[in-house]
């Protein structure tokens, strides 16, 4: 098996903070976490992590950033060979302040000029999965067309035109609750979830999964709209949690789990990576989830 990971990847420093900034003052931190970021990127890592056979795909500067963010891929097997990486060009990096108190977090980030796109590639395998998250739109629709056998799944968080083009060719769009309200144009909340569910049905066809933050996913069954609850935690720090569920739902299908388990599944690593400061750094262990997610059942 197979996963080819197509995406954006940054770099991230995120700032522990007790409460958040304070207009026209001067703050002095002695805790900061840095790693790797972007959603696709992300759910690579967790892939690698969990001892799947996952490549990523995305464009980084050759600096000291870039080879980073390739070296932590390295490190836990994921590989990188087919990743760009560009001499004169900045990798994409993000300052995150995560307000421990609230659970929130607020990120500025830096992408100076236009974002480098990946050129046309030949891959020396075929890949079981492909899973996007829409930051290379062309490379993400030569790869589904050209492999029309693997299942194809995607991270869908901003609504673009070729977003949705994109998610049109998709088996398993699973999208946030942002893409959600913004293609059906209506508010999601918990009088409206079937009745938004049915418009995404009607633009996107096949398998779809909506993310609602803390209070799980929707997803649909025997043509019933279903609520997957997520768990109970005290949230530190929000950052990457959906790019984690990504990850873990990929993981999910790519051990043929059916659709509940699979959402369940990810609600539990998602949650568990909401008590832990920075994306990378509150990934857990498989063994770790599988341990919580059988206490749950």
């Amino acid at each position: 098996m197979k996963i080819l990971c197509i995406g954006h990847a940054s770099y991230d420093t995120t700032i522990p903070m007790c409460g958040f900034l304070e207009e026209n003052t001067k703050l002095r931190i002695d805790t900061k976490f840095e790693c790797g970021g972007g959603p696709a990127c992300n759910a690579a890592y967790l892939l690698g992590k969990w001892g799947v056979d996952t490549c990523f795909i995305g464009v980084v500067g050759n600096d000291k950033y870039g080879n980073y963010i390739k070296k932590e891929l390295d490190e836990v097997g994921v590989d990188t060979r087919y990743m760009r990486i560009l001499d004169g060009y900045e990798t994409t990096s993000s300052i995150i302040f995560a307000n421990v108190e609230s659970g929130t977090r607020t990120i500025v980030s830096y992408r100076p000029g236009e974002a480098e796109k990946m050129k046309m590639i030949d891959l020396d395998f075929e890949p079981d999965i492909i899973l996007v998250d829409g930051h290379e739109f062309e490379l993400s629709k030569n790869m589904i067309e050209k492999y029309p056998e693997a299942i194809s799944i995607m991270d869908a968080g901003r609504v673009t035109e070729d977003n949705l083009r994109l998610a049109s060719l998709i088996d398993y769009v699973v999208c946030s609750k942002e893409f959600a309200e913004t293609v059906t144009t209506s508010e999601l909340n918990e009088n409206t979830y079937e009745e938004v569910f049915k418009k995404m049905k009607e633009t996107f066809t096949k398998n779809i999964v909506i993310t609602v933050e803390d209070k799980g996913c929707l997803y649909e069954k025997e043509n019933q709209v279903k609520v997957m609850p997520g768990i109970e935690v005290k949230t530190v720090d929000s950052t990457g949690a959906g790019d984690i569920f990504h990850g873990a739902f990929t993981y999910g299908i790519s051990k043929n789990w059916n659709l509940e388990d699979i959402l369940k599944f990810s609600n539990v690593t998602a949650g568990l990576s909401v008590t832990k400061i920075g994306s990378r750094n509150s990934i857990f262990s498989y063994d770790e989830i599988k341990k919580k997610y059988d206490e749950l059942k």
